[in-house]
């Protein structure tokens, strides 16, 4: 499965960058996410819990980051397991660049790999699954990395029903492992 997409954050690129690999700024905007820390330096190991449909499910998961261009881009390795909800696998391709205004548009693009109860729910919901927490990170990131919210705003519990990414990423929830691996590095 395929997830591509661009957002706009109002940040530079060395601060959108800064806020790409901190786990707390992370930590606060992946939807769901119940835990994130830094296991080495260029790995990370994450809690989210999210619902795609009817399957609501606990992922764990890591990801490590290759390919590093600071500020400019990076390439994530992840796999994460939501027990019998099923597990998801994937690479994220992450570029940044500096717009006119100030400003940095992130580009992604996810290539995931899905198995179990979350595969079986067909594409069409997991991408807009996907495309939903997808929305909910980039506005969350946004809001903590240009210093408009705080971690109790910005935070929260559980995506409610999902219909993320990518991610996220990350991120992300098969697809959404994914868009989280993205979202948490």
């Amino acid at each position: 499965m395929k997830i591509q997409g661009e957002n706009t954050i109002p940040a530079d690129v060395q601060t959108v960058w800064s806020g790409l690999n901190d786990p707390e700024v992370l930590r606060k905007s992946i939807p769901g996410c119940e835990s994130l820390e830094k296991v080495g330096e260029n790995a990370f190991k994450a809690t989210v819990v999210t619902r795609i449909g009817p399957v609501s499910t606990r992922f764990e998961g890591e990801v490590t980051l290759a390919d590093l261009n600071p500020p400019h881009s990076y390439t994530l390795k992840g796999a994460g397991s939501a027990g019998p909800a099923g597990n998801a696998s994937g690479e994220a391709r992450v570029q940044l660049t500096a717009l006119p205004d100030g400003g940095t548009k992130l580009t992604y693009d996810v290539d995931a790999n899905l198995s179990g109860k979350i595969a079986q729910l067909g594409a069409r919901l997991i991408q807009g699954a996907a495309s939903m927490i997808a929305g909910q990170f980039f506005s969350r990131f946004a809001a903590v990395v240009s210093g408009q919210a705080d971690g109790a705003a910005a935070g929260g519990k559980g995506a409610g029903a999902l219909g993320y990414v990518a991610v996220g990423a990350v991120v992300l929830v098969a697809a959404c492992v994914a868009y989280y691996f993205l979202a948490a590095s």
